[in-house]
C-alpha cells in the first residue's frame, strides 16, 4: 500500500511540477486563438465533456485514522471511472460521475465476539453521482490563458457493492440475500487538477473521498464510524463540439475583454481615418455631381402645358388646360357612367331568400334548404353588380353581448356563403343589431321568431 501511495504521489509531483513550464501562456499582442467577444452566449463556446479515469481505489483516506477503521490494513486495487460535465459558468459545471472497482483491506478489529475476519473483499459494480465541478484557476489578471485549472467537487449518488469476508480458507456473503448486494447512498467530494494538454483535450488528475452512508462497505462493523473510501485517479477529459470553439471550463474571460479593448482601439482609429478619407471623396464628388444636376435640370422641371408631366416625358404635349392625363401627359379616357336598376323581379329573388332562410338553433350555420335560394341571390349579385346590405337581428332571449354577436355571425355566414358562390365581397356589407330593433312583441313566441331574423337591402 505505502508504495502504491509512494509512486503516485512521485508521479502527481512530477505533473505538476513540469506543468508549471507551460503553466501559463505569455501575453501578446495578438488576439488569443480562444478569444470570444465578451458577454456571448453559451453557444460561443463547448460547454459538454466527457472524462475516463483510472487509479487507486483503497479503504485508506486521508479523513481520520486508520487504527480506527473496521479494517486496519488497507490494500490498494483497481479502479476506474467516467463522466459527463455540463459548464454552466466558466466556473461552475454540474458532472454525472460513474466508478467501479474493487475495495480490499485485511485485519479486522476485533468484534462484539472477540473475533475476528482475516481480510474483506468488496465488489464496486458501480456509483453514479451527480456533483458540483467548481473551477478556480481559469480566471486570470495576468495571462492570457492558465494551463492548469485546479478544481474541487460535491455531490450525492448511490453506489451498488457485494461484501465478502475471508477468515482462513472460508469467504462468505456479508449479506444472505439479494446474492450479497447492498444498494446505499454516498457523498463524494474530491479535489484536483487539469492540465490543457492539447485544445479540447486534458489530463485530470485528482483525488477523492467517498462518505458511505452505512457501515457495511467491508461488511464489518466496529465501532460508530461509517465506512469511507477514497479514490486517486489520472484520466483523460474531452470537450464535444466544433472545435473552433473554445472549452468554457478553461476558457479566461478576462483575456477576451483586454482583447476586446485592443481591437476595439485599434479599429476605432482605422474606422475613423477611413471615414474622413471616405467623407472628402464623398465631398468632391457631390461638387461633381452638383453641377452635373445643374445643366440638367431645366429640362427635367419644364412644363409647358401645365399638365403636371415636363415636357421631357410627356408624350402627348400641348394638352388643353385642366384634361386629365396619364403618367404619359396623354389624355385619360372618359368614363361613361351606367346606371343598373333594381327590378321587381330582383326584388322577389331576395324575398323569397328571406323566406326561406333557417339556421341551427342557437347558431349561426345555414341549413341546406336554404341554399338554392341564396344561390339565386348570389347570381343577381354577380350579373348585375349588385350591393347588398344584411343586418342581423335576434329576440331578447340570452344576454345583449350574446344576442349581438349571434346576429352578427349570421350576417357575416350569409355573407361568406355569397362571396362563395362568385359574389363581390367589396359590395356586401354584413351587421349585426342583436336585440336593439324588434318589429314584434317578444312577449309571445310568434313576436320573438319574427325578430330573428336577417334582412336583405339590395341597392
Amino acid at each position: 500500500m505505502k508504495s502504491n501511495l509512494k509512486k503516485a504521489s512521485l508521479l502527481l509531483t512530477g505533473l505538476l511540477v513540469g506543468g508549471q513550464l507551460f503553466a501559463q501562456t505569455a501575453d501578446t499582442t495578438k488576439a488569443s486563438t480562444d478569444y470570444v467577444k465578451p458577454f456571448s452566449s453559451d453557444d460561443a463556446f463547448r460547454t459538454w465533456s466527457i472524462g475516463v479515469s483510472g487509479g487507486v481505489l483503497t479503504p485508506y483516506t486521508i479523513f481520520g485514522s486508520n487504527r480506527k477503521q473496521d479494517f486496519v490494513h488497507p490494500k490498494a486495487q483497481l479502479g476506474y471511472g467516467a463522466y459527463i460535465k455540463k459548464q454552466i459558468t466558466p466556473a461552475v459545471g454540474i458532472q454525472a460521475d460513474f466508478l467501479g472497482g474493487k475495495l480490499q483491506a485485511d485485519n479486522s478489529q476485533l468484534n462484539e465476539f472477540g473475533s475476528t475476519y482475516d481480510s474483506y473483499s468488496t465488489k464496486l459494480h458501480y456509483a453514479l453521482s451527480l456533483s458540483a465541478n467548481v473551477t478556480v484557476g481559469n480566471i486570470s489578471w495576468h495571462d492570457n490563458k492558465s494551463a492548469i485549472q485546479p478544481y474541487f467537487t460535491a455531490g450525492v449518488g448511490t453506489m451498488h457493492y457485494t461484501p465478502v469476508l475471508t477468515t482462513g480458507a472460508t469467504s462468505v456473503n456479508f449479506k444472505n440475500v439479494d446474492n450479497g448486494s447492498i444498494n446505499e447512498m454516498y457523498l463524494p467530494v474530491g479535489v484536483g487538477v487539469k492540465f490543457n494538454i492539447a485544445k479540447g483535450i486534458n489530463l485530470d488528475l485528482g483525488y477523492q473521498v467517498n462518505f458511505v452512508y452505512a457501515d457495511n462497505v467491508d461488511g464489518f462493523n466496529y465501532g460508530s464510524n461509517n465506512d469511507r473510501f477514497s479514490y486517486a485517479h489520472a484520466g483523460l477529459e474531452f470537450a464535444l463540439g466544433k472545435k473552433s470553439k473554445p472549452q468554457m471550463s478553461v476558457h479566461n474571460p478576462v483575456s477576451s475583454m483586454r482583447t476586446e479593448y485592443l481591437l476595439e482601439n485599434q479599429n476605432t482609429k482605422n474606422q475613423l481615418q477611413s471615414e474622413i478619407d471616405a467623407q472628402k471623396a464623398a465631398n468632391d464628388q457631390l461638387k461633381a455631381d452638383l453641377a452635373t444636376t445643374n445643366a440638367n435640370l431645366a429640362k427635367f422641371t419644364t412644363d409647358s402645358d401645365g399638365d403636371g408631366v415636363p415636357d421631357f416625358y410627356d408624350k402627348c404635349p400641348n394638352t388643353p388646360a385642366g384634361t386629365k392625363v396619364d403618367g404619359s401627359g396623354c389624355p385619360l379616357p372618359v368614363a361613361k357612367d351606367v346606371k343598373v336598376y333594381v327590378t321587381e323581379e330582383d326584388r322577389k329573388v331576395v324575398k323569397e331568400a328571406i323566406r326561406n332562410l333557417e339556421f341551427d338553433f342557437g347558431k349561426a350555420t345555414i341549413r341546406a334548404h336554404s341554399y338554392a335560394s341564396l344561390n339565386r341571390v348570389a347570381d343577381l349579385l354577380v350579373a348585375k353588380n349588385f350591393s347588398l346590405k344584411l343586418a342581423g337581428h335576434t329576440d331578447n332571449v340570452g344576454s345583449n353581448d350574446a344576442n349581438l354577436r349571434l346576429s352578427k355571425e349570421r350576417a357575416e355566414a350569409i355573407k361568406s356563403y355569397l362571396v362563395s358562390k362568385g359574389a363581390n365581397a367589396s359590395r356586401i356589407e354584413a351587421t349585426g343589431y342583436g336585440e336593439t330593433q324588434p318589429i314584434a312583441s317578444n312577449k309571445t313566441a310568434k313576436g320573438r321568431q319574427q325578430n330573428r331574423r336577417v334582412e336583405f337591402t339590395l341597392f
